[in-house]
């Protein structure tokens, strides 16, 4: 049975480019017979706003929107730490106090996420004592572990796995109980997940998430990467800090949900917003 979500962090209010990913995910599951499931991820330390969770269902049943279950990422706090220790222990985890700048400094080369991690604290190793600091992950070694890896798009076809463009990437933030790409890893292989819907802007993390699933014996889902909807004038794809209206702001004014919704459906997007270019079809 296939089974979405739609996992939202209530760091900001949502907006369309929100609406058009929920819309998404959970069509795919509606056509399909299968299951559609709201995730709020809210870990991520004081930017997370308990309060925007009931205004995120609210805009949700406002586009007309269903599902089937609800979960929220802080109750599994505990999973995390696990599979943390778990990967300590495989000794594929090094603690790191580099500051961005500094990364900034010393890399060599740009890769999905920016500057590529130059291996610091993996060639001098530092003392694990406090907590002012992250955990990587040793993707070569991992990589070894694990031998060759691959992974399936709905709309960009079978992929090699290819974690090494991002070198060692945070898995423990020092702020947060778990960075991303554990935390999406770990909350789909727990939630069921068997269709991972999310934008173009992602397609990249997938190699590092197959890495992980690999190493952690997790279920393998396929993956729906889709384009994204953008700004005319920018060419970059809408965020509430650039101005996109928030889907509350549309609903305090009145306008309808549903009809809405209908009219992304159709590709009939508000007038200076465009879908981005994508792999495949959404039809």
């Amino acid at each position: 049975m296939i089974r979405t979500r739609f996992a939202p962090s209530p760091n900001g209010q949502l907006h369309l480019g929100h609406a058009w990913a929920a819309l998404v995910a959970h069509d795919l599951a509606r056509a399909g017979g299968g299951e559609f499931l709201l995730r709020i991820e809210d870990i991520d330390g004081t930017r997370s706003r308990p309060e925007l969770a009931q205004t995120f269902r609210d805009d949700l049943h406002w586009l007309g929107l269903t599902w089937d279950a609800e979960v929220i990422q802080s109750q599994r706090l505990g999973h995390y730490a696990a599979a943390g220790a778990r990967l300590k222990a495989m000794g594929l985890l090094y603690p790191c106090r580099c500051t961005r700048a500094q990364i900034a400094a010393a890399a060599r080369e740009i890769g999905p996420d920016g500057p590529v991690y130059p291996g610091t604290c993996r060639r001098h190793p530092i003392d694990p004592d406090g907590h002012d600091m992250a955990w990587r992950l040793d993707v070569a070694g991992a990589m070894a572990r694990t031998g060759p890896l691959h992974w399936d798009d709905a709309l960009a076809g079978r992929q090699a796995a290819r974690p090494d463009l991002f070198g060692d990437v945070v898995i423990l933030r020092k702020e947060a109980p778990a960075s991303y790409h554990l935390a999406a890893t770990l909350d789909d292989a727990a939630d069921a997940v068997t269709l991972v819907t999310r934008g173009m802007d992602l397609f990249a993390a997938t190699h590092i998430h197959r890495l992980l699933q690999a190493l952690l014996d997790l279920p393998v889902p396929r993956w729906h990467h889709h384009p994204l909807l953008l700004d005319d004038d920018t060419g970059r794809k809408l965020a509430k800090r650039r101005g996109s209206p928030s889907l509350a702001d549309r609903r305090d004014a009145g306008q309808d949900g549903i009809a809405l919704a209908e009219a992304l459906r159709r590709h009939d997007f508000p007038a200076g917003i465009s879908l981005g270019v994508g792999v495949g079809s959404l039809s």
